[in-house]
């Protein structure tokens, strides 16, 4: 498959994937993919359904199941994450490297406290640490991602908050210990327009504050011009092209770019003709 990048000088990024594969038994999920980010910037990862995006993020964070199949290089900060014993790979899981999943419900404890998950975030990292100041950085954790009235709410359960909400409460787990690398995969599914607003705008802010790089990963290339300062697109786990936000979204070099783009309705769009598919 023919991919389409940007030329990029060779330097030491934050994160680096060089020819990385996944496979489960003989079905590749993933073949050969590389690309980088750099300190302090946003990468978007798109591609439809079964493009290889989850698996790639999962690949980085080694959290793929013993039966996946690795290969290839994964540098963080220059150091070697697949050669890594799991013990410490545990150790920057949280601390250097942090993820936001996709479903709140699902990622949240439904029958622990809320302060209580987010605590564990914290001293996991954190022992030394004692109960009055992890209990003060997990309130400040949650007022960061613009919760209210957080003592109280640190007590409540996931199910007593709405799905923005909860959204913000992975948030605030991922960004406790203040990661240099946010992995955000499909963070903005689930919701309505206009929390999801709010969401990017919250990540947009947090990425200002801390100075960190972020991996977004959605299928909506809509939501990826939002926060994004290049874009990786895959297709069927190989990438086919590679650029800034502004020449992918005004000069799209590859035909399945073209497809995705033309699949998403705009105000522009011709409402007598179908959509483009993408298959």
């Amino acid at each position: 498959m023919e991919r389409v990048v940007d030329a990029v000088a060779e330097g030491e990024a934050l994160l680096r994937v060089k020819d990385l594969s996944v496979a489960f038994g003989e079905r590749a999920a993933v073949r050969g993919i590389s690309f980088h980010i750099e300190a302090g910037e946003t990468l978007g990862l798109v591609g439809e359904s079964g493009s290889g995006k989850s698996a790639t993020s999962l690949a980085v964070l080694r959290l793929l199941a013993e039966t996946a199949r690795v290969t290839g290089e994964i540098r963080f900060g220059g150091e070697d994450l697949l050669g890594l014993r799991m013990e410490a790979m545990r150790r920057r899981r949280g601390k250097e490297i942090a993820m936001i999943f996709q479903e709140p419900l699902t990622a949240l404890n439904p029958v622990m406290r809320v302060g209580i998950q987010i605590a564990e975030a914290v001293e996991a990292h954190h022992p030394e640490m004692s109960r009055k100041a992890v209990g003060t950085r997990v309130l400040e954790a949650m007022e960061e991602v613009g919760l209210a009235e957080v003592e109280r709410r640190a007590k409540d359960y996931p199910h007593q908050f709405s799905g923005g909400q909860r959204q913000r409460i992975l948030i605030a787990m991922a960004i406790v210990n203040r990661p240099r690398l946010l992995i955000a995969d499909e963070p903005t599914t689930a919701l309505d327009v206009t929390v999801q607003a709010q969401i990017l705008g919250l990540l947009k802010d947090l990425r200002t504050q801390y100075g960190l790089a972020m991996l977004f990963i959605s299928h909506d290339l809509a939501v990826v011009s939002q926060v994004a300062d290049r874009v990786v697109v895959m297709r069927q786990g190989e990438i086919v092209e590679e650029a800034t936000v502004g020449r992918l979204f005004a000069e799209p070099q590859h035909e399945y770019t073209r497809r995705l783009l033309a699949s998403a309705p705009t105000m522009k769009t011709d409402r007598t003709r179908p959509l483009a598919s993408v298959l």
